[in-house]
């Protein structure tokens, strides 16, 4: 796609609207028909990608089929783990762009949703220890998929979501 080309090539606030319309070879009324700005672009985008790789369809479009009827979060965490090394082609480009943190501020909401709903935090009467708790676990993920990104991915899924656990099982 264009625009993850551009990422790929230059920063995301030097990047403009012309640039992406000309590499995409499209039309300004074209682009703006979809987009208002290029922002709703990068949404749009990680929007995709992370619809498809934090499906709770655990069988959508996955070379490994998984079974997860009691809703394991090991299970689901290796599953998001293969959908991003199928999808490491696109990741890449965005986290290794001089602006990523846009794409990991859309990656670290989608996690916080997984970690909310499929990792069990004992409830506790003190909310922002628990949403920092949260706000804890969801970071450590973040960082274990740039250092797996940086480690050229030559660990397996299961490997990376076994090393995963093995930091969080004590704060949960």
């Amino acid at each position: 796609m264009a625009f993850t080309e551009l990422l790929s090539e230059k920063n995301y606030n030097k990047i403009t609207v012309q640039e992406i319309i000309d590499r995409a070879n499209i039309g300004r009324s074209t682009f703006y028909s979809h987009f208002e700005t290029k922002d709703d672009l990068l949404k749009e985008i990680c929007r995709e990608l992370f619809d498809h790789i934090f499906s709770n369809d655990l069988n959508r479009e996955c070379s490994k089929v998984f079974e997860n009827s009691k809703k394991n979060p090991k299970i689901l965490i290796t599953h998001i783990l293969y959908h991003l090394k199928e999808n490491r082609e696109k990741i890449v480009k965005v986290l290794s762009c001089e602006s990523n943190e846009h794409f990991l501020e859309y990656f670290k909401k989608y996690i916080y949703k997984i970690i909310d709903e499929y990792i069990f935090i004992e409830k506790n009467k003190d909310k922002k220890y628990e949403k920092f708790l949260k706000n804890h676990i969801c970071s450590t993920f973040v960082e274990t998929v740039k250092w797996w990104i940086g480690n050229k991915m030559e660990e397996s899924p299961e490997e990376i979501s076994d090393y995963f656990f093995r930091v969080i099982d004590p704060l949960i």
